[in-house]
């Protein structure tokens, strides 16, 4: 048995350690107000500022995510996540537990970003 839990809190420290708080704050406002294709539609808007490398990470997180049943295919054309955001979304248990396992990871990732910051001299 998995611990999805711990593979959230993997998958915030890897995104946390790399980008800043504000833009894991404003991704997490968008995927709880909006829901998971207005997430990926964000952070695609937002290439410049590491959406690009926040959405590539949560798409390999959820095409491995759980172990034995992902909810997204892992093969894609360019990497392209709308094509499997909206397959996941065919399927409502799966998009609302997608949408909780990002959440978790996210706020994961906030508090990573927010430990990275106060080591930066000030």
């Amino acid at each position: 048995m998995e611990n999805l839990d711990m593979k959230c809190a993997q998958l915030g420290a890897r995104i946390g350690s790399k980008v800043e708080e504000k833009i894991l704050t404003d991704a997490l406002g968008v995927l709880q107000e909006q829901g998971v294709y207005a997430f990926f539609l964000y952070l695609e808007a937002n290439k410049k500022h590491d959406g690009k490398f926040i959405s590539n990470q949560c798409l390999k997180f959820m095409g491995s995510t759980p172990e034995h049943n992902s909810l997204i295919t892992s093969n894609d054309e360019e990497n392209k996540p709308f094509p499997r955001i909206l397959a996941l979304s065919e399927d409502l248990d799966n998009l609302l537990f997608a949408r909780d396992l990002l959440l978790q990871a996210l706020v994961y990732g906030r508090y990573h970003a927010k430990i990275n910051s106060k080591k930066e001299p000030q």
